[in-house]
């Protein structure tokens, strides 16, 4: 089944692998939130444009969020990913692991702990 292929980021123009390996070992970018559509950013993006381009993104959407709009966000509707992704989901900050507000969403509800990013 492998589907890897050279691309050319069409960002930054760098070169990068694309694809598929297996049905378990899958391309580098299903560790990311599916929250793009194929046609909506061109071409593939890079690993590292990929990155910038989702947490613009989820950044814009996370500002829209009132505590009110938190409860039936979309965030909760996607399909789940495994993999944590640093500066999306969280960042570390004097050794600690601060979740952001896309993973409280992501989670769906308040676990009473006075999260300093918790959208409820």
């Amino acid at each position: 089944m492998n589907n890897i292929k050279t691309k050319v980021c069409s960002s930054c123009e760098s070169s990068f692998s694309c694809g598929n390996i297996s049905s378990e070992n899958t391309c580098w970018c299903n560790d990311f939130p599916p929250i793009f559509n194929l046609s909506e950013e061109g071409d593939c993006l890079c690993p590292e444009c990929f990155k910038e381009a989702c947490i613009d993104k989820i950044d814009a959407y996370v500002e829209t969020i009132t505590p009110k709009k938190a409860l039936q966000n979309k965030a909760t509707s996607l399909p789940k990913t495994e993999k944590l992704i640093e500066d999306i989901d969280y960042y570390i900050e004097n050794g600690n692991y601060v979740f952001k507000t896309w993973f409280h969403l992501k989670r769906g509800t308040c676990c009473g702990n006075a999260c300093r990013h918790c959208p409820y």
